[in-house]
């Protein structure tokens, strides 16, 4: 994956900064984003600093000047997923059957929590701590949630009173029992479609 620029931000602004990088810290930090995405993939997201650092051709120094912490690396290393995801959402709002948009769109959060080991765990864990930098990836997924959530319970399909902060919960616990079933591959899909059972009006 690569990063996308965050809506307001000038091209090679890291999220969260207030002005463009030089052109070589630039590159570090495009060096960094692609070695963090290959050893999240190879090793989840425990992966070690120190070896993306090396990877990069950079000290562990330049990737905290980049990243202060795992979660800020993880948080830029998922943006172009969460673009992608809201992308969905919006595809999804004018969908004719509200409660089946809602079943889709999930479906492709658990798909995204799934792609590196401890993701899921994490994205958990930022939900209940809004300092996170992975807490920037929750608010808008829960914002564009929230919009198909709503449509799904006015259209009478989804019974009032469900949280758009529980189903995103749900989805990231089914995505972690994913996780740690490897060998059960329909175990996600399951899980959702019982889920979703107790959501009906």
């Amino acid at each position: 994956m690569t990063t996308s620029t965050a809506a307001g931000t000038a091209p090679g602004t890291p999220p969260g900064s207030a002005r463009p990088m030089r052109a070589d810290a630039r590159r570090n930090y495009g060096r960094l984003l692609s070695e963090a995405r290959s050893a999240f993939a190879e090793h989840g997201t425990d992966a070690s600093l120190e070896d993306i650092a090396r990877r990069a051709g950079v000290g562990i120094g330049t990737l905290y000047r980049h990243f202060p912490n795992r979660h800020a690396l993880m948080g830029a290393v998922f943006q172009e997923a969460l673009g992608a995801l809201l992308e969905r959402s919006r595809q999804l709002a004018d969908a004719e059957q509200p409660c089946e948009a809602l079943v889709v769109w999930l479906r492709a959060i658990i798909t995204h929590a799934g792609e590196y080991r401890g993701l899921a765990s994490a994205l958990m864990s930022a939900s209940h701590d809004r300092s996170s930098a992975l807490s920037e990836c929750n608010v808008p997924l829960r914002q564009a949630g929230a919009r198909l959530l709503d449509r799904a319970v006015s259209s009478g399909s989804v019974r009032e009173g469900v949280s758009i902060d529980d189903l995103m919960q749900l989805t990231n616990a089914i995505a972690l029992a994913a996780e740690q079933s490897p060998d059960d591959p329909e175990l996600a899909d399951r899980l959702l479609r019982l889920t979703l059972r107790g959501l009906k009006a």
